[in-house]
C-alpha cells in the first residue's frame, strides 16, 4: 500500500508547502476504506509533525499560512488566478480558472438537485419593498444588507454629469434571497393538494451591502442556488429540509472532499424568519469554522404572509409548509481554506476544471515536434479513460515557457496531477508523474500511467479527505468550564490570526446565559450536532445542568 502524505495546521500552528518537507505517515492509510478516522494514526501524525523544522521551507506563496493567514488566502486566490476586485467596491470579477470550478460545483449539484426530484426556473432580481414588509422577522434579518432601488432613470444635470429621475412608486429591494417574491408567485400557482408538492431550485446572484469583504467568502454580489418549495404537511416539508442537508453533505464530502458536522441551528443563529435551521460546518486550516450551506424549515410563516392555501383533501383550506435551502460561491472559499497550502490552491480531482495537464519539453523545433506528437497521443489515450464515472478533463501546455514556470504555473492552480513529457521519455515511452496534494513524483511507463490514471485520481481525492478530517479531529475537544473555555479560545492577534482554537464541545444550559462570553471571546455557537450526545450535562458557563451539547467555535 502506498504511503498517505498529510500536511494540515496543527493546534500549536501552521505548518509549511514546501513538497519536500512532507512527512510519511507510515504504511498505513489515515482513512480507511469506510473511511473510518484512525485517531491513533492521527496523534503519530500530529506528535511528529510539531517537532519538524520548518524554518528553511521555500514556498510559492508568501506570505505563508503562519505568517498571516488572510493575506495568506488572498495570495492563493492572486496565484491561482481565481478572482479579483472589480471597480465597483465590494463586488468581485470571477475569473476563467474560478468561474470553471464553480461550474463543475453546479454541475454536480444540478444533477442532484434533479435526481431528488427538484427542476430549475427564475424569480426576479427586483423584490417590491411590500413584500418583505409582510414578513417582520425576516426583513429585520436582512434590512441593513439591502441595496434598493428608488429611480426608474437617469437625465442630465446641467453640469455635465446624471442624476436620477422617475421616483418609483414602491421601492424595490435588489433579491438579498427569494423567499418573500417566491412566495407570491406560488400563492398564484396553489390552490389544491393536488397541486403539491412544489420542488424548485433557482441558480441566481444576490446583493446583501457587506462593509467588510473578502473574496468569496464574504462580497457584497454573490452567485448561488436558491431551493424553495412547498408541501401539504409539516412532515413532509421536515423530511425535504433534512433530505437536502444530505445532499449538501455529500456534496461536500465527496466531492469537496471537506468533513463537516452536521446540524441545528440554535434559535438566534436560525435564518430569519425560519422554524428550524440545519447547516453544515466545516473546519479551516486556521482552526475557524466556515457554514458551508443551510436548509431551512420555515413552517408556515411565509406561507401566512404570501397567502399559500390550498384546499386539502378533507375539503378544508389549510395554509402550506415550505422550506428554503442554499448555498454559494462561499463553498470556493471553503475549499481554498480546506485543502491549499503555502505553494498555492490544492483542488480535489472531482472538481479541478483540468485534472490532468501534459507539460511539453523540448530544446528545439524538431524535439518539439516529436514531443507535440507524443502528447497529443498519450492526452488521447487518457481523455478515454473514466475518473468517478466521467471522462478525464485533460489539457496540454502548449505555451511557449520554461518547464519551470510551467510547472509553478500548475502547482499554484492546485491541477491535481502534472505529466511532464520530453525526449528521454519518449525514448523509454514513459512520463514523469506528479501529485499536486503530496508533491510525489516519478517515472511512469505510458501504460501504467494510462491505466491507473483513474484510480491515481480517486487517491489524491480521499487523501485529501482524509488530511481535513485528521486536521479537524486533532483540533476538536471537550471543554467543562468557562476557565478552560478561555484559555482554548484566545483572543485573534493584531492581524487578525487565530490564537489557539477550534472546535470546542460544550454543554450549556440556554444561550442567552452563554452569549455574553461569546461575544467577548467572538465565539459563535455553530450547530447541535445531529449526532451530539444524548442525555445531561453542566453548563460550562453557569453551572447549571444542562440537556444541550454544542459546538462552539470562531468563524467566519
Amino acid at each position: 500500500m502506498n504511503r498517505c502524505f498529510v500536511d494540515p495546521i496543527v493546534s500549536g500552528g501552521l505548518v509549511g508547502g514546501d513538497e519536500s518537507s512532507k512527512l510519511p505517515v507510515g504504511p498505513l492509510n489515515i482513512l480507511g476504506e469506510n473511511r473510518t478516522f484512525c485517531p491513533i494514526l492521527a496523534t503519530f501524525y500530529f506528535s511528529n509533525f510539531q517537532k519538524h523544522d520548518m524554518s528553511t521551507a521555500k514556498t510559492a506563496i508568501t506570505p505563508t499560512r503562519a505568517e498571516d493567514y488572510p493575506e495568506w488566502y488572498q495570495q492563493v486566490i492572486k496565484g491561482a488566478d481565481l478572482a479579483e476586485n472589480s471597480a465597483v467596491r465590494g463586488c468581485m470579477v470571477i475569473k476563467p480558472w474560478g468561474y470553471s470550478l464553480w461550474e463543475n460545483m453546479q454541475k454536480a449539484l444540478d444533477r442532484m438537485f434533479k435526481d431528488t426530484g427538484h427542476q430549475n426556473a427564475y424569480f426576479p432580481l427586483f423584490i417590491p419593498m411590500s413584500f418583505l414588509e409582510k414578513e417582520a422577522q425576516h426583513v429585520e434579518g436582512f434590512a441593513k444588507e439591502c441595496a434598493v432601488v428608488t429611480h426608474h432613470r437617469l437625465e442630465p444635470d446641467g453640469k455635465g454629469g446624471l442624476r436620477p429621475a422617475g421616483p418609483l412608486e414602491e421601492p424595490l429591494i435588489v433579491r438579498p434571497t427569494s423567499e418573500t417574491i417566491i412566495g407570491a408567485t406560488y400563492a398564484k400557482w396553489v390552490q389544491s393538494y393536488r397541486d403539491l408538492p412544489i420542488l424548485i431550485n433557482q441558480w441566481a446572484n444576490v446583493v446583501r451591502w457587506e462593509m467588510r469583504t473578502r473574496l468569496f467568502l464574504r462580497t457584497a454580489e454573490f452567485l448561488w442556488q436558491e431551493g424553495h418549495t412547498v408541501h401539504a404537511t409539516a412532515d413532509e416539508a421536515m423530511e425535504e429540509t433534512r433530505k437536502m442537508l444530505d445532499v449538501y453533505t455529500d456534496f461536500a464530502e465527496n466531492f469537496m472532499a471537506m468533513p463537516v458536522i452536521r446540524g441545528e441551528k440554535t434559535p438566534g443563529e436560525r435564518f430569519p424568519g425560519a422554524v428550524t435551521t440545519l447547516s453544515i460546518e466545516a473546519m479551516m486550516q486556521d482552526r475557524k469554522a466556515l457554514q458551508a450551506g443551510t436548509s431551512h424549515f420555515l413552517g408556515q410563516n411565509f406561507s401566512k404572509a404570501q397567502e399559500i392555501k390550498f384546499q386539502s383533501q378533507a375539503g378544508q383550506i389549510e395554509y402550506a409548509w415550505t422550506t428554503s435551502w442554499g448555498v454559494s460561491t462561499r463553498l470556493i472559499g471553503a475549499l481554498i481554506m480546506t485543502h491549499s497550502d503555502d505553494d498555492g490552491l490544492v483542488l480535489p480531482p472531482r472538481l479541478a476544471p483540468t485534472q490532468v495537464v501534459l507539460m511539453p519539453i523540448y530544446r528545439d523545433e524538431q524535439q518539439k515536434a516529436d514531443v507535440m506528437a507524443y502528447c497529443e497521443s498519450l492526452c488521447k489515450q487518457l481523455q478515454a479513460q473514466r475518473a468517478f464515472d466521467e471522462p478525464l478533463r485533460v489539457e496540454i501546455d502548449r505555451r511557449e515557457l520554461r518547464g519551470g514556470e510551467k510547472k509553478w504555473y500548475h502547482v499554484k492552480r492546485g491541477v491535481p496531477i502534472r505529466v511532464e513529457v520530453g525526449p528521454k521519455d519518449m525514448a523509454n515511452q514513459a512520463a514523469f508523474v506528479a501529485r499536486r496534494d503530496t508533491g510525489e513524483s516519478r517515472s511512469m511507463p505510458i501504460a501504467m500511467l494510462v491505466e491507473s490514471i483513474g484510480e491515481q485520481l480517486k487517491s489524491i481525492q480521499d487523501h485529501l479527505f482524509a488530511k481535513a478530517l485528521a486536521m479537524r479531529e486533532a483540533n476538536t475537544v471537550e471543554l467543562a468550564n468557562e476557565k478552560e473555555f478561555r484559555a482554548y479560545f484566545q483572543p485573534d492577534d493584531e492581524q487578525g490570526r487565530s490564537v489557539g482554537g477550534g472546535f470546542a464541545k460544550c454543554w450549556f444550559s440556554s444561550e442567552q446565559e452563554v452569549q455574553g462570553l461569546l461575544d467577548e471571546l467572538k465565539v459563535t455557537i455553530r450547530c447541535i450536532p445531529l449526532d451530539a450526545a444524548q442525555g445531561t450535562g453542566t453548563c460550562f458557563v453557569t453551572g447549571k445542568p444542562a440537556t444541550t451539547q454544542a459546538i462552539f467555535a470562531k468563524a467566519y
